[in-house]
């Protein structure tokens, strides 16, 4: 039997291993371990357990010497002992030596100059298919000769003894960059391993001078790449899945002296009140070998897209090839002529659609605001402002200010331009329409917008259009919304007061007190 050389790791292994099984064996390996059923649709459905999410609180990275002054420690990037990731991986080791286990060696990064390669072992095969989804494909060339770069063990199982080790549960996803591995232990959540991965590349790139992003990409068919930054929920898969755009990719992207190039090889989308006719590429990429997460089947494996029961973060990954206009060959593209920030404003503040200055640009740039509904989470009786830097502080080891000069820099020599876009909420109550945003999203990429009468909103500073192509002009100015406009200014006040109160934190050197004045002012 080959081990693959598994006992490097030091494993003594007495179950099967699988590599890079195609998706079809993995669907049946996934369904003959009872890890979940078929959809109508053709598509895998498994349920991922007590998390339904990523576990931000459990996410360490080791610290060492050699990384120590790199990383921007605090609440994003707890530090962890290398004596405490040795026990875990231990127990980990030991924990799968007598599982079947399922191996996929892949690649992360579009451009091979940039490209690393990651070696996942997970023991369910439903996993493995989220990752072989996820990551990007190696040819038959490229497996004979494969050698990781880093490798990832996965096993939702094996929980962590938390408290002899002071971590915080029984999960644990520890990044140890010196010795080039990834553990993911106590969580069936597989978003752990995609934003592990995309961790790695936000920790190693910018350190080559490469702009990482968190964001979704498209390309025009005159060769116009529009960038989408947004956090989760705030439209970034859906914007960017256009019928009359070629994707580049959904979430993970980097940006050198050539262009942008998608990090992944697949997509990764929530499917909470998916609709055919708003979102038909996502709907029609759920077929055969993608995998779909917590969504509700009934008898007949018919897919309830409303149904919340299990979590409001259902989830779909397939292969990019599932959405019919991609780039091709590869996943990359001209340098960025438009950059939009999607926010979701549960506060009904925000316009749908702002044209930001430089300054303002790299301003709300490192605030990266979004609000949670009331409703949305267990816990949330009001709007709650989420303040997440560069729109992706989640998934940032170095400072935000690094990653927020790299874009400027980046910006400055393509000549882009950039966009706030709520897809959020304003004085009526209900959410911006997909239709109204989507005319918004046409107007800035067909250059509509440029040519667009303007006015200036108070206390914001944001100057926004009057009027725009296929989109309800009653909307543009979100005071419009609301039966008494003194109702906005209220609710402005108070989340101008929240801006200023997050900004605080960058203003420790010139350049961030420089930017307050492109923040609200009251």
């Amino acid at each position: 039997m080959d081990t693959l050389n598994i006992e490097k790791y030091g494993f003594n292994h007495t179950g099967n291993i699988f590599r890079n099984n195609p998706p079809g064996a993995l669907v049946e390996k996934a369904l003959l371990n009872k890890e979940g059923r078929l959809s109508r649709a053709g598509a895998l459905c498994i349920e991922t357990g007590e998390r339904t999410g990523r576990s931000p609180d459990d996410k360490y990275i080791v610290d060492t010497p050699a990384v120590h002054d790199l990383i921007a420690w605090g609440n994003v990037n707890r530090p962890v002992s290398a004596e405490v990731f040795d026990q875990v991986y231990d127990q980990m080791i030991q924990y799968l030596n007598d599982k079947d286990l399922y191996i996929f060696d892949g690649f992360a990064g579009a451009n091979r100059k940039y490209q690393y390669g990651f070696r996942v072992i997970n023991e369910k095969a439903s996993q493995n298919l989220f990752i072989r989804n996820l990551l990007i494909r190696p040819k038959k060339e490229q497996l004979k000769d494969f050698k990781e770069d880093f490798l990832i063990l996965v096993a939702p199982g094996c929980k962590v003894d938390y408290k002899k080790l002071g971590l915080n549960s029984e999960a644990a996803i520890m990044i140890n960059f010196e010795k080039q591995i990834i553990l993911i232990a106590g969580t069936g959540y597989s978003g752990e391993i995609k934003k592990s991965v995309f961790c790695v590349m936000n920790y190693l790139l910018p350190q080559k001078k490469i702009f990482t992003m968190h964001c979704s990409a498209n390309m025009g068919i005159d060769g116009d790449t529009a960038l989408f930054f947004g956090l989760s929920g705030t439209g970034k898969t859906t914007l960017s899945a256009d019928p009359n755009r070629r994707l580049i990719g959904d979430d993970e992207h980097g940006w050198d002296d050539n262009g942008v190039f998608n990090f992944e090889g697949g997509c990764y989308a929530k499917v909470i009140n998916l609709d055919k006719d708003s979102e038909p590429d996502i709907y029609n990429a759920i077929k055969r070998n993608a995998l779909l997460e917590n969504v509700t089947l009934d008898e007949n494996g018919k897919i309830d897209f409303a149904d919340k029961s299990v979590t409001e973060n259902t989830r779909v990954s397939y292969p990019i090839d599932h959405i019919k206009n991609i780039v091709r060959p590869i996943s990359s593209a001209p340098a960025a002529k438009n950059v939009i920030f999607l926010s979701a404003d549960a506060f009904g503040v925000l316009p749908p659609v702002s044209i930001l200055t430089p300054e303002q640009t790299q301003y709300y740039f490192l605030s990266g605001f979004t609000a949670k509904l009331a409703g949305t989470e267990r816990g949330i009786t009001e709007p709650t402002p989420t303040f997440s830097a560069c729109f992706g502080q989640a998934f940032l080891e170095l400072h935000p200010t690094k990653y927020a000069a790299e874009l400027v820099k980046k910006m400055e020599k393509s000549g882009a331009k950039a966009y706030l876009v709520n897809t959020g909420w304003n004085g009526t109550g209900k959410r911006i329409s997909i239709k109204d945003t989507r005319g918004i999203i046409d107007a800035i990429l067909s250059g509509a917008i440029k040519t667009a009468p303007t006015k200036t909103i108070p206390m914001f500073n944001f100057e926004v259009p009057t009027e725009l192509p296929g989109v309800d002009s009653g909307i543009l100015d979100p005071r419009d919304t609301y039966a008494d406009a003194s109702e906005w200014e209220t609710k402005a006040k108070d989340l101008a007061e929240r801006f200023n109160k997050n900004f605080v934190k960058y203003t420790g050197n010139e350049a961030g007190k420089a930017l307050v004045a492109a923040g609200p002012q009251l």
